[in-house]
C-alpha cells in the first residue's frame, strides 16, 4: 500500500501544479469555481482509481504436496 500512497502524494503536486498553472494564466477566472472543483474531483477519483490498480503484484502461489 505504500507505493499507492506514494503515488497519490505524487497525484496531488501534480493536479496542484496544474492548477497554480491555470490561476496564473487566468484560465480559472474564466471557468468558475463549481467548475474547477468537478475536475479536481474527477482527476482526484481517477488518480485513485490508477493508484489502486497499480499496487501490489497479483500472483498465484503454487504449493507443492509429497
Amino acid at each position: 500500500m505504500k507505493w499507492a500512497g506514494l503515488y497519490l502524494v505524487g497525484f496531488v503536486i501534480l493536479i496542484g501544479g496544474v492548477l497554480a498553472a491555470f490561476w496564473k494564466l487566468g484560465i480559472l477566472a474564466s471557468i468558475g469555481t463549481a467548475w474547477t472543483l468537478i475536475g479536481v474531483a474527477i482527476a482526484f477519483g481517477i488518480g485513485i482509481m490508477i493508484a489502486i490498480s497499480n499496487s501490489g503484484s497479483k500472483e498465484n502461489i503454487e504449493i507443492n504436496r509429497k
